[in-house]
C-alpha cells in the first residue's frame, strides 16, 4: 500500500492513520487495499486527493460533519480544542441522542471522542496536549487536507464564504470575512438577517473602540458568544438585554476597555440557565455583583472574582469541571478551630481543574477548606501569597499538575509535595518559595516527570539525594541568580533528558557546561 501512495509523506501518514483503524483485523486491511486501487483508477496524476478522499469516505457519519466544520477556518491556524469542541456542541454537529448514550456522556466528552478519533487518523496534526492528562489542546490542519476539507464543505453546501460580491445563500455555516468595514454596519445586517444564528464568535476588535448595541439580546437562538479581543470604549458596560440569551451554552466575555480597567456586566447572566462554559472579563467594575447560583450546568468558570460573585453560588454548580478563583478568597462565618465543621464549598465530582489567582494574601486555612471539597482534581494553580502550604491530606491524590507562583513558602514546601502520589509536573515560579534552601529526600515525588524553578529569588542551596525524582526527563531552571550550584543528586537520575538553564549567572553556567565540575 506504500506504493500506492507514490512516496508522498502525507498520503503515507493518511493510509497510515486508516489503517490504525482496522487492527488487527488482516481482512479489513485487504478491503482497503483494494478500496485504494479502485480510488485510483481514473487518475494516477492524483494520487494525494485519492487517499484524502478514501479516508473522508471512511469516517463514520457522526464524525463526517466534525471535519468539515474544521474548513472555516483559516489556513495554518492553530485551532484550540476547548472553544472547537464548543462550537461543536453549539451547532449542533454532537447530537442530543450521542450526549445521552449508554455510558452516560455528556456532549462535551462525546465531541472529544471525535477529535481523538481524527487524530488518530491523522487528518488533524496535534500541536499541544494537556501536561497533566495528555488531552488535545490545540492542533492544525495541514494544507492540503485543509483544501480538500474546504473544497468537500463547499461540495456538500456544509459551509459558505460570503463577501460583498456574492449574495448569501443556504448553507449550515456562514463564514464573513469581509462584508462590511464597519461595526454598526455588521450589526445592523446581523439583526435583519441572522435571526437563528447559534454562533457569533469575534476573533479580533475593531479598530477604534467598540460598544455591544441592545439589540444582541434579539439573537435569541445563540448557543455560542464569544467577545474575547474586542476593545471596548470608555463606557465600557454590557447591555441588560444579554439576559433574553436563554439558549446561551458558551458565553466568553473577556474582553478589554480602550481606557477603561474594568467591564460591567449586568447582573442577567443568573437567566442563562443552558449555560455550560462561562468566561467572566479578568476586571469586573466594582457596580458588578452577579449571582450565578441558577447556573447548574456549568462545566468552565474563569475569572469568578470574590469581589463580583457570591462563594455561596458555587456548590450548587455540581457539574463545574474547570474552575478559576480571582480576588480575596474569605469564607463568611467560617470555623477557623473545627475545619471539619464547616460546609463544603463546592459539591461536584467532576472538577478536575482549579486555580487561584489573588494579589492579596489569604488564609491557608480557607484554602485548605476550599481543597478539601476538590478531592478529585488533577490540575491545581496557586497565584497567591499563603506562606505555608496545607498539610499533604488536604491536596487530592490524584493531583498530576502543580504549579506555585508568588505563594511566598516560608517553609521547604518539598517534604508536603513529595506525599502527592501522581505528581507529575511540579512548576515553582516567581518566588513560590523564599528560603534558602530546598531538599528533595530519597523519597521524594516518585512519578515527577517535569521539574521548573523560575524566580526563586532566595534560594542559594538544593540538595537532592539517591533515589529522588527517579522519573525526572525535564529540568528547567530560570533566573534562580542566588543558587550556587546543581544538585550532586542529580547524577543518580538516568531518566534526565533535557536540562534548560536561563537567565542565570556566569559562574553558575561554568559549572554546567563543558569541562565545568557540574558538567
Amino acid at each position: 500500500m506504500v506504493k500506492h501512495c507514490a512516496g508522498l509523506p502525507l498520503a503515507i501518514s493518511i493510509l497510515g492513520g486508516l489503517l490504525a483503524t482496522k487492527y488487527p483485523s488482516l481482512t479489513e486491511w485487504l478491503k482497503i487495499s483494494a478500496n485504494v486501487k479502485s480510488y485510483m483508477k481514473n487518475d494516477k496524476g492524483e494520487v494525494l486527493r485519492d487517499v484524502l478522499a478514501l479516508s473522508y469516505d471512511d469516517l463514520p457519519p457522526y464524525s463526517r460533519p466534525c471535519f468539515l466544520y474544521l474548513s472555516h477556518f483559516p489556513e495554518d491556524y492553530e485551532i484550540l480544542a476547548d472553544r472547537l469542541i464548543q462550537l461543536w456542541v453549539a451547532e449542533g454537529i454532537v447530537s442530543s441522542k450521542q450526549e445521552e448514550g449508554d455510558e452516560g456522556q455528556i456532549a462535551e466528552d462525546v465531541a472529544e471522542g471525535y477529535l481523538l478519533e481524527l487524530a488518530e487518523r491523522c487528518m488533524i496534526q496535534v500541536r499541544k496536549r494537556d501536561i497533566a492528562t495528555l488531552k488535545i489542546r490545540s492542533f492544525q490542519m495541514h494544507d492540503l487536507m485543509r483544501d480538500f476539507c474546504l473544497s468537500k464543505a463547499k461540495q456538500q453546501k456544509f459551509l459558505y464564504i460570503a463577501d460583498r460580491e456574492q449574495p448569501l445563500r443556504e448553507p449550515r455555516i456562514w463564514f464573513l470575512p469581509s462584508i462590511v468595514t464597519k461595526w454598526r454596519g455588521i450589526w445592523k445586517y446581523m439583526f435583519n438577517n441572522f435571526n437563528f444564528l447559534r454562533v457569533l464568535d469575534f476573533e479580533r476588535g475593531g479598530e477604534g473602540g467598540f460598544k455591544l448595541p441592545n439589540d444582541i439580546g434579539k439573537l435569541i437562538h445563540l448557543r455560542f458568544l464569544r467577545l474575547r479581543g474586542l476593545e471596548f470604549f470608555l463606557s465600557s458596560k454590557l447591555p441588560s438585554s444579554l439576559g433574553n440569551l436563554r439558549c446561551l451554552q458558551t458565553l466568553d466575555l473577556r474582553i478589554e476597555s480602550e481606557w477603561s480597567d474594568s467591564i460591567h456586566v449586568p447582573n442577567v447572566l443568573w437567566r442563562m440557565q443552558q449555560l455550560r462554559h462561562l468566561y467572566l472579563p479578568e476586571e469586573c467594575d466594582r457596580k458588578t455583583k452577579l449571582k450565578l447560583g441558577t447556573l447548574r450546568n456549568l462545566q468552565t468558570l474563569v475569572n469568578f472574582n470574590t469581589k463580583n460573585c457570591y462563594v455561596k453560588d458555587l456548590i450548587n454548580m455540581t457539574n463545574i469541571r474547570e474552575l478559576e478563583i480571582r480576588g480575596p478568597f474569605n469564607i463568611e462565618d467560617f470555623n477557623t478551630k473545627e475545619l471539619d465543621k464547616n460546609p463544603p464549598i463546592i459539591q461536584s465530582k467532576y472538577l478536575h481543574s482549579v486555580s487561584i489567582i489573588n494579589e492579596e494574601e489569604i488564609d491557608p486555612r480557607h484554602l485548605a477548606h476550599l481543597l478539601l471539597s476538590c478531592e478529585n482534581i488533577s490540575k491545581l494553580s496557586l497565584d497567591v501569597k499563603i506562606r505555608r502550604l496545607p498539610e499533604y491530606h488536604y491536596l487530592s491524590s490524584n493531583l498530576a499538575y502543580i504549579k506555585l507562583r508568588r505563594c511566598k513558602l516560608e517553609e521547604d514546601p518539598m517534604p508536603t509535595l513529595e506525599k502527592v502520589p501522581c505528581l507529575r509536573i511540579l512548576q515553582l515560579h516567581e518566588e513560590a518559595f523564599i528560603g534558602k534552601e530546598m531538599f528533595c529526600s530519597g523519597q521524594a515525588v516518585a512519578k515527577l516527570k517535569s521539574l521548573s524553578l523560575k524566580e526563586l529569588n532566595f534560594l542559594e542551596e538544593w540538595k537532592v539525594s539517591e533515589g529522588a525524582m527517579p522519573c525526572l526527563r525535564r529540568l528547567e531552571i530560570e533566573n534562580c541568580r542566588q543558587l550556587k550550584k546543581l544538585p550532586d543528586g542529580l547524577r543518580f537520575i538516568a531518566t534526565l533528558k533535557e536540562l534548560k538553564i536561563e537567565k542565570m549567572p556566569k559562574t553558575f553556567k561554568d559549572k554546567v557546561e563543558e569541562g565545568g565540575e557540574d558538567f
